[in-house]
């Protein structure tokens, strides 16, 4: 197949404005920051997203396509430090060797040949750890969508695609969860072949206590973004988004909407034993913010529902995203609305995943403008117990994914990468927990602009 030609990055709605790639690396400190980083704040924020590092050939599509480029804002003494690296994978190194693409998108039927990278590259798809970052065990893990993750140093160098001493070949996916109580950290894992569906435990030292095992009775391939986790359980949302590559050959998409084979969630015990299975109508989810037990086995499950998946697939139509939760067990599943706004990347503190949150700190749009594709101008804290609703939106920023920064002092903020729609400028916010709808107490002026999207993480100081 000939090499295809180039994406039209101008018109793209996902590699231009704010989701434009950055190129450069760099590493700047005491950076200028508008109002007092809070005593206590002792730690390092990192964000992964997608980020070519050259212009894509063939499709894109976001957010699964694109090379990792991590982002990292240390923060120490009232300081702030900016750090980026891209994750460089064989595929980025034979293309930065090459000074341009040589792999397609995951959609296209193109892959370069042994006389362009080497007989062990060759007819090999594009590693892609651009999703997610997680740390565990003493490990910096950029994690993919369906492959194992790859190592970071301290300085966000690359050390190496992660399979947990050949453990795990196969690898995880992008969510995995930490369980504040066990130190455990447990992950599942999607493939295009049986058993389709695994699950995994990692102890608190980062050692496998549990090797890929098999999801009985799940029976088809499916996109899984992500999972909950309980005390007792893993909660798996098998939404019908099946795999089929064979229509990568007649142009169309791997991807498939069959809204007709409802939904499955499963609930996997952490002991080992039987998975319960339960059905609902059709939805899609990309993100969950929390689950915990319920007093006689049943399991609560917040999480962001939309009518279908949105551009992944060629399915039309209105298509709002509700924050609800289901309740699963004894009487099937229920599902019920908890706030009704255009928003994704639910968030709880951390500290509080497997067991009853209250907050729930979301991304959105207020309504108030019209937005890029894709991008938002609000961040929004929900109150579950209560139904308060606190927004906060000053008209010039975009906001990304909101997280959850401990302190030394007990107080608790929440941070965020925002990108002036304006200028392109990128900051990053901090809110106090107690009244975030008053805005940040302090900004930090990023070197650069920081490409909008996806996921991050607070890591504090040992």
């Amino acid at each position: 197949m000939n090499r295809p030609a180039p994406v039209d990055m101008a018109h793209h709605s996902h590699l231009c404005g704010m989701f434009a790639p950055q190129r450069e690396e760099v590493d700047v400190r005491g950076l200028d920051v508008v109002g007092e980083l809070p005593d206590g704040l002792e730690g390092s924020y990192l964000r992964n997203g997608p980020n070519p590092r050259f212009d894509p050939i063939g499709h894109y599509v976001y957010p699964i396509d694109g090379d990792g480029m991590v982002h990292r804002i240390e923060l120490s003494a009232g300081t702030a430090r900016y750090t980026n690296r891209f994750v460089r994978t064989p595929q980025v190194v034979a293309e930065e060797k090459a000074g341009r693409a040589l792999w397609a998108g995951i959609t296209d039927p193109y892959f370069p040949a042994a006389d362009e990278v080497g007989p062990d590259l060759a007819n090999t798809m594009r590693e892609l750890p651009d999703i997610n970052i997680v740390r565990h065990g003493g490990r910096t893990l950029a994690l993919a969508e369906a492959a194992p993750p790859y190592a970071l140093g301290t300085d966000l160098e690359t050390l190496g695609r992660e399979t947990f001493g050949g453990t795990l070949p196969v690898g995880l996916t992008a969510h995995p969860k930490i369980d504040p109580r066990t130190g455990e950290m447990v992950a599942f894992c999607y493939m295009l072949d049986p058993p389709y569906l695994t699950w995994s435990v990692f102890g608190p030292d980062g050692a496998v206590t549990r090797a890929a095992t098999p999801v009985e009775g799940a029976d088809r391939p499916l996109m899984v973004h992500d999972m909950a986790l309980t005390g007792t359980y893993i909660v798996l949302v098998l939404a019908p988004m099946v795999f089929d590559l064979g229509k990568i050959f007649d142009g169309g998409s791997p991807l498939e909407w069959r809204p007709e084979l409802g939904v499955q969630i499963a609930l996997v015990p952490r002991d080992g034993g039987a998975v319960r299975w339960f059905t609902t109508d059709a939805f899609w989810m990309w993100h969950t913010a929390n689950a915990f037990d319920l007093p006689g086995g049943d399991v609560a499950l917040d999480y962001v529902e939309w009518r279908y998946p949105g551009a992944l697939t060629a399915h039309a139509g209105p298509n709002p995203s509700l924050l609800r939760r289901a309740t699963i067990g004894s009487r099937g599943v229920t599902r019920t609305t908890l706030h009704e706004r255009d928003i994704e990347f639910p968030r709880i503190d951390d500290r509080r995943s497997t067991g009853r949150h209250r907050v729930v700190a979301t991304l959105g749009r207020s309504g108030s403008r019209r937005l890029p594709s894709g991008s938002a101008d609000a961040l929004f804290w929900f109150d579950v117990e209560t139904g308060a609703d606190t927004v906060w939106c000053d008209g010039t920023l975009s906001p990304g994914e909101p997280a959850y920064l401990t302190s030394t002092s007990g107080a608790g903020y929440w941070g965020s990468i925002a990108t002036d729609f304006t200028d392109l400028t990128s900051w990053f916010l901090v809110f106090p927990e107690v009244d975030p709808g008053a805005g940040p107490v302090a900004r930090v002026r990023l070197p650069i602009r920081v490409p909008a999207g996806l996921h991050g993480a607070w890591l504090p100081s040992a």
